[in-house]
C-alpha cells in the first residue's frame, strides 16, 4: 500500500510540469513592429496579468498572408502593426473581430477606432515638414499642396514613392484633391527633390541639415528618437531642426497623421487573454512607453507625451481613415511613379 502511494505521488510529481506548461497563459502577438520599447510593454503587461506575450515579428503584409494560410488553426491572436491601411485590409480580408471593450472605446478617441469596432490606434506618429532653424521655416509652405511649388527647385528631401509613409500620405492627398491635382502634385515633389530619394526620415534629415535642400518630409517619432539618441551628434543635430506641421488653416484637413494599431484576430484561440492585452495597451503605463520609450504621440488623450514633442507645438490633426487609405493607396503609388518620383 505504501509503496502504490509512493508510485502515485512519483507519477503525479512527473506530470507536475507538463501539467503546469498546460495551464500556462500565454498571447501570440503577430508585429510589424520591431522597436526594443514593445519588449518594454510586453514585459510589463506580463508582470501585471501574469500572462506571457509571445511574439511573431514579419512585415504587415507578410504577417496577414500568414494569418490567412493559417486559416482556423492559427495561433495568433493580435495584429498589431504601423498602418491603418494595413488594419484596414485585415478587416476586409475577414482576418479580425471586434474587440468589444468599453474600456478601450473610453480611452481611444472616436477618430483613431475604427467604426466597425474592429482596431483601434495605440499611437500616433505625424508626417511633417523639418527644417533648419537657422535658416528658418521656409517662406510660403503651409499645406502640403505648397511642396509642389516650383520656388523650391532642389530643395526637398524625401524617401522614394513606394516608401509606406510616402503612399499612406499620397492616398490622403488623393483623398482630399483628387487624382489629377495628387499627379501634379507628384511631380512638382520630383521636380524639386535635392537628390534623388535614398534613405530612411533620419537620413532625409541628415541629408537637409548637410545642406542639400532646405525641407525634410519626415515623421516625427524619428527626429524625436534623434533628440534622445545616445549619440551626442544626433541630440544636438535635433535641436536645431524646426517643425512644420502642414495644413493647419481654417477649415483645412489637419497635418496627416498614422497609426499604429491593433485589432483582435477572428480565430483567436485565446479571446481572453488578446483583450486584456488590447486593453493593456491603452493604459497609463503602456501609453508612457510608447510615447517616451519610442517617441511616439500617445493615442490616449491625457496619456503623457515627451517634452521634445511637446515642444514641436500643438496642431490639429486628420483622422486616419483606414479604409479610405486602403482603396487609395494603390493608385496613389502609381501616380507618383508616374509622375517621375521614384
Amino acid at each position: 500500500m505504501q509503496r502504490r502511494v509512493f508510485l502515485a505521488a512519483s507519477a503525479g510529481g512527473l506530470l507536475a510540469p507538463t501539467v503546469l506548461r498546460a495551464q500556462e497563459r500565454v498571447v501570440s502577438l503577430y508585429s510589424s513592429r520591431h522597436y526594443d520599447s514593445d519588449k518594454q510593454i510586453h514585459e510589463a503587461f506580463t508582470q501585471a496579468s501574469g500572462i506571457r506575450v509571445r511574439v511573431i515579428e514579419a512585415n504587415a503584409d507578410q504577417l496577414i498572408e500568414r494569418i490567412r494560410a493559417e486559416g482556423a488553426n492559427s495561433p495568433a491572436d493580435i495584429f498589431l502593426t504601423v498602418d491603418a491601411s494595413r488594419l484596414a485590409r485585415a478587416v476586409e480580408l475577414g482576418l479580425t473581430q471586434p474587440y468589444a471593450s468599453a474600456t478601450i472605446d473610453s480611452r481611444v478617441p472616436e477618430g483613431l477606432r475604427d467604426g466597425g469596432g474592429h482596431w483601434f490606434a495605440a499611437s500616433r506618429r505625424a508626417r511633417v515638414v523639418m527644417y533648419d532653424k537657422a535658416k528658418g521655416a521656409p517662406a510660403g509652405l503651409a499645406r502640403y499642396e505648397d511642396l509642389a511649388n516650383d520656388r523650391y527647385r532642389g530643395q526637398i528631401a524625401v524617401r522614394s514613392s513606394g516608401n509606406g509613409y510616402n503612399v499612406a500620405l499620397a492616398a490622403s492627398f488623393l483623398a482630399a484633391n483628387g487624382a489629377e491635382a495628387t499627379e501634379a502634385w507628384a511631380r512638382g515633389i520630383a521636380a524639386n527633390l535635392a537628390r534623388p530619394p535614398a534613405g530612411g526620415d533620419r537620413d532625409q534629415i541628415r541629408a537637409m541639415m548637410a545642406g542639400q535642400g532646405t525641407i525634410a518630409i519626415s515623421n516625427t517619432y524619428y527626429l524625436g528618437l534623434m533628440s534622445i539618441s545616445q549619440q551626442a551628434e544626433e541630440r544636438e543635430l535635433a535641436q536645431r531642426v524646426g517643425v512644420l506641421f502642414p495644413n493647419q488653416g481654417a477649415g483645412d484637413r489637419g497635418t496627416h497623421v498614422n497609426i499604429s494599431g491593433a485589432a483582435l484576430v477572428k480565430t483567436s484561440p485565446r479571446p481572453a487573454e488578446a483583450r486584456a492585452f488590447l486593453e493593456f495597451l491603452t493604459t497609463p503605463a503602456a501609453q508612457r512607453i510608447f510615447a517616451l520609450g519610442n517617441m511616439e504621440f500617445p493615442a490616449v488623450a491625457e496619456a503623457e507625451t515627451h517634452p521634445f514633442l511637446v515642444s514641436l507645438g500643438a496642431f490639429r490633426e486628420e483622422a486616419p481613415d483606414g479604409r479610405k487609405l486602403l482603396a487609395n493607396a494603390p493608385e496613389a503609388l502609381r501616380l507618383m511613379q508616374r509622375a517621375g518620383w521614384r
